[in-house]
């Protein structure tokens, strides 16, 4: 392993370890289901409140509260009350820090990849 690939790996092994596992492992937890996904997509578009958001599943609205609490608990999303009706809205804050952790691993491969046709070239170059 030459020095440059050392200390890269030494840094992506840095940031692994900076990274807030636990919130990592939420967001990746909730975002592991298609309803949960759904949901998020939805809430991109703006706020919505909770039996809006639940009119596209069949299924029971405590069903889509237990999905939004899960999204909820990863602070995926937010709830705001105004009697009884619950508006709930997107936070994009978790996405960004799971994207920054797999960003660091496509630059991983981009360096392995560059390594890979530094290599063929070689293997293509004529001996002088």
């Amino acid at each position: 392993m030459d020095i440059n690939l050392s200390f890269y790996c030494y840094d992506l092994f840095n940031q692994m370890v900076k990274c807030k596992t636990g919130a990592l492992n939420l967001t990746f937890s909730a975002l592991a289901d298609p309803t949960r996904r759904n949901i998020l997509d939805h809430l991109s578009r703006g706020e919505c409140c909770v039996t809006d958001l639940a009119k596209p599943y069949a299924m029971s609205l405590p069903a889509v509260s237990k999905h939004l609490r899960v999204l909820e608990d990863a602070g995926l999303i937010c709830r705001h009350r105004q009697g009884r009706i619950h508006s709930i809205s997107l936070k994009a804050g978790p996405l960004q820090e799971a994207q920054a952790w797999m960003e660091s691993y496509r630059r991983h491969w981009e360096v392995s990849f560059d390594r890979l046709d530094d290599f063929l070239i070689q293997l293509q170059t004529p001996p002088t």
